[in-house]
C-alpha cells in the first residue's frame, strides 16, 4: 500500500516551523495511523523517548530521519535542541515509546518550551492506553457517567500511595491508572483492602498484544483471580468503578455553589442558606458559608 495513493493526506497543510506531537501504537504496529506516516516521512527530523527503542517502528515503514534523543532526563535541554531547528525553518516531530507523548511520558515540557520560544504545535493522534482500555470497559463506567480521573503510574512511596487509594475509594469517578508486573500483585490486593466488595475492577493486561487479557471482576474477586491469573507478565491498566452514591448524600460542593450562585442575584445570604438546607438537607451552618462563597464569588 504506497501513501501516495491516499491524496487525502496531501490536503493537510505541514507549516514549517512547527513541532508535531505524533502518537504511536502501544503494541500492535497495525495501529499506526496513516496520517502519522504521512506526518512522520515528511519531517526534517524526529526527536525521540527511546531512539533504539523508536528506530524499529521507523524501520518498518522504511522511515529514515536524523533522530535525537529526548527522554525525561534531558527533555529541558532536548527542547532547546528542537527549537534551534525549528528556529531555521524545519520540521520536527516528536514520538514517545508508545501512544500519545505526553500521556505519563515525556513531551509536557517540550511542549511548554516550544510554545513559549513562540512555534506551533501540532497534535497527530492516534493509539492511546486510556482510551483503548476505557472504550472496552463497560459498566466500570456507568456510575460516573462517563468521567473518569486519569492518575498515571502508581506511587509506590508508602505516604503517596496511601492517599491514591483513599482519592480512589471516595471518588465518583471511574479512576484510570497504569501499573508495571512487578508491582500488579501488590496493587491489586490493596484494592482489594481498601475498596467497597462490590466495587467493579477493570484489568488490562498487555493491550493490542498477542496476550491481550481484558478482565472485569469485583473488588471481592480480586484475590482469588490473582491466585488462579495465567499470567501477572506485561503491561497493566487498571479502571475503578466510581463510588456509589446513596439517595441522601449531600451534593458535592460545585454543585452547591452552582445552586447558590443562580439564586444570588434574587435572595441575600440568609435566604440562600436557608433554601439549600431546606431543598437539599445541607448544615445550615454549611449553607451559609456556600451562600456567602457564592456571593463573594459573583463580586
Amino acid at each position: 500500500m504506497k501513501l501516495g495513493t491516499f491524496d487525502f493526506l496531501k490536503q493537510q497543510d505541514l507549516p514549517a516551523g512547527s513541532l508535531y506531537m505524533v502518537a504511536t501504537p502501544i503494541g500492535n504496529l497495525g495501529d499506526i495511523t496513516l496520517r502519522a506516516l504521512h506526518v512522520l516521512n515528511a519531517m526534517d527530523g524526529i526527536a525521540c523517548e527511546d531512539t533504539r527503542h523508536s528506530a524499529a517502528l521507523l524501520q518498518q515503514f522504511d522511515i529514515h530521519k536524523k533522530c535525537l534523543a529526548l527522554h525525561t532526563h534531558n527533555e529541558l535541554g532536548g527542547a532547546q535542541t528542537v527549537i534551534q531547528h525549528l528556529r531555521n525553518n524545519e520540521r520536527w516531530a516528536y514520538i514517545s515509546d508508545a501512544g500519545t507523548p505526553g500521556v505519563s511520558d515525556p513531551g509536557a515540557r517540550l511542549v511548554d518550551e516550544v510554545q513559549k520560544a513562540g512555534f506551533r504545535v501540532i497534535p497527530i493522534p492516534g493509539a492511546s492506553a486510556v482510551s483503548c482500555a476505557i472504550s472496552a470497559s463497560g459498566s466500570v463506567m456507568f456510575n460516573s457517567d462517563g468521567q473518569f480521573q486519569f492518575l498515571g503510574f502508581w506511587p509506590h512511596k508508602t505516604k503517596e500511595r496511601d492517599a491514591l487509594l483513599q482519592d480512589i475509594a471516595n471518588s465518583k469517578k471511574t479512576s484510570v491508572f497504569f501499573e508495571s508486573p512487578h508491582h500488579i500483585r501488590e496493587t491489586l490486593l490493596l484494592l482489594a483492602n481498601n475498596l467497597e466488595r462490590g466495587r467493579q475492577v477493570f484489568i488490562c493486561r498487555e493491550l493490542t498484544k498477542k496476550f491481550e487479557q481484558l478482565v472485569s471482576i469485583q473488588a471481592q474477586e480480586i484475590s482469588s483471580w490473582i491466585e488462579n491469573a495465567e499470567s501477572l507478565k506485561g503491561e497493566f491498566i487498571i479502571l475503578v468503578s466510581g463510588r456509589h452514591t446513596s439517595a441522601d448524600e449531600a451534593p458535592e460542593h460545585a454543585t452547591l455553589m452552582r445552586w447558590a450562585t443562580a439564586l444570588s442575584p434574587y435572595l441575600g445570604s440568609k435566604e440562600i442558606a436557608a433554601v439549600l438546607s431546606q431543598t437539599l438537607g445541607l448544615a445550615k451552618k454549611d449553607a451559609y458559608q456556600i451562600a456567602l462563597d457564592a456571593k463573594e464569588s459573583g463580586k
